[in-house]
């Protein structure tokens, strides 16, 4: 059994992977398969041998077959002198260069290496042998599956060609008295080998070289895909948020880590944003407060009248309770109130604003309504609690005495709203005291904003002529 240290087992091989690079993966895969394309180039080539091979038995068993109908059943028999054995031979000299001529010599075949040309021994009781000796003593190898007395032999050079090792199929029988050697040349090389390596050959070097042309190429692409992002980290990193990743331009590749890393950077610029105007609005809203509670404190010093004194402690008390409260509020959106989301009924907090501020509103003849239709998002409750009643708190502040401020959830085509109305001084008075106003409950509406984004919403404020209407709006 392996050891698991190994680099062959599922974790090994999985880190070997992930070791290499894309351009030396894309090289290895162009590599094995120029091997591949190799090992079935030698199988190919074994294949095409013994095609060679089976051609050369066939026509090697057609001649012997020739010449044993041309022979007399008792050719070479006891009464054969030398006479009959030099009429044999020459025979056989005669069949073998006569009419049936072959069309490749073993001339020809000694010069260029094909295969084809015949070869004959044959040999009597009595009488010199004749034809190609060496077929007689050369070591042989049974080609049983070709037929009996079929055999393959290998001529060294000097052996029939002077400078060239000749591989040929031989027929080994008797004839009457007769001894019979009767063989084909393999071709070694047949034109169907020769035109199998060749386009093997070419394709694969063409599998070869696109494999490593390929693999730069995505080197490179990649590469240039990796810079582009790198730029558009490092610029965010300075806090420039101009620069974002290519999608799809430079790397398909890289599409969902482009993605990805443009919208962190989009959520980390919307983020700076709101920590940018979070703070004005912290250093805005502090800044009152603490201005009057300082004032009040400076006024208490000099103050003789105990009851003065008393009223200006208990202003400059709720003026460092109204930081203490915006701070708190702060700190609350930063942890999110454990964030548990569930569904909350924006219709159900509006009738809770509206128990929470109408005796606060009966003091200025002001009446706090709800109504509207029974809709939920999914959020956090206590977010949206304060959320509602920073917007009820900011409206009953703005209203005239004897006004009316109307609070209505309603669904409009893919999102679902909360809508508070007043009858104050509307968007004809001055916009940004009226919608960041240092009378805001707490941080006011900077807010309520950090809340609808924390929650995928956001904040419209429209003209009500007179007054305000300030919706919060969900996505279902």
């Amino acid at each position: 059994m392996r050891s698991r240290s190994t680099p062959w087992n599922s974790s090994g091989w999985r880190r070997w992977l992930a070791e290499r690079t894309s351009t030396q993966l894309a090289a290895s895969l162009a590599i094995m398969a120029a091997l591949a394309l190799t090992g079935s180039l030698l199988i190919t080539g074994q294949a095409a041998r013994l095609d060679q091979r089976q051609q050369a038995a066939l026509a090697a068993l057609a001649d012997f077959a020739a010449i044993a109908v041309k022979l007399p059943p008792d050719a070479g028999g006891e009464q054969m002198t030398e006479s009959d054995a030099a009429y044999w031979s020459a025979f056989l000299s005669a069949f073998q260069d006569g009419p049936s001529r072959e069309s490749i010599t073993l001339e020809e075949t000694c010069r260029t290496g094909r295969g084809g040309a015949g070869v004959r021994f044959i040999r009597a009781p009595v009488g010199k042998p004749a034809g190609l000796a060496a077929l007689e003593t050369v070591r042989v190898e049974r080609l049983s599956r070709l037929g009996s007395g079929v055999y393959l032999v290998r001529l060294a050079p000097g052996q029939l060609c002077p400078a060239r090792a000749i591989e040929a199929v031989i027929v080994k029988r008797p004839v009457g008295a007769l001894q019979v050697i009767v063989g084909r040349v393999v071709d070694p090389a047949g034109v169907a080998w020769r035109w199998a390596v060749l386009s093997v050959a070419l394709t694969g070097a063409m599998i070869l070289v696109s494999g490593l042309a390929a693999a730069t190429f995505a080197r490179r692409r990649l590469t240039s895909a990796i810079t582009e992002v790198s730029v558009a980290l490092d610029r965010a990193a300075v806090g420039d948020f101009s620069r974002r990743a290519p999608d799809v331009a430079v790397a398909p590749e890289l599409t969902a880590l482009s993605t990805q890393v443009n919208r962190t950077l989009d959520r980390l610029e919307e983020l700076l944003s709101w920590l940018r105007d979070s703070a004005d609005q912290l250093a805005h809203d502090f800044r009152t407060p603490l201005a009057r509670a300082s004032l009040r404190l400076d006024r208490l010093m000099e103050a003789d009248d105990p009851a003065e004194r008393a009223q200006l402690g208990e202003e400059a008390k709720q003026d460092l309770a109204d930081i203490t409260r915006a701070m708190n509020e702060a700190m609350a959106l930063r942890d999110g109130e454990a964030w548990l989301f569930e569904n909350v009924r924006l219709d159900v907090l509006a009738a809770a604003c509206v128990e929470l501020y109408q005796p606060i509103a009966d003091m200025r003849g002001i009446r706090v309504v709800a109504g509207g239709e029974p809709v939920s998002v999914l959020g956090v409750r206590s977010l949206l609690q304060r959320a509602v009643a920073n917007l009820v708190d900011n409206a009953v502040k703005f209203s005239p005495e004897g006004g009316t401020v109307t609070l209505r959830a309603f669904a409009a085509d893919d999102e679902v709203a909360i809508s508070i109305a007043d009858q104050g001084p509307g968007m004809s008075g001055p916009v940004p005291a009226r919608v960041e106003g240092t009378d805001s409950h707490g941080m006011g509406l900077a807010f309520v904003r950090a809340i609808l984004r924390r929650h995928g919403g956001r904040m419209t404020i429209d003209d009500a002529a007179p007054g305000a209407i300030v919706t919060a709006h969900f996505p279902r």
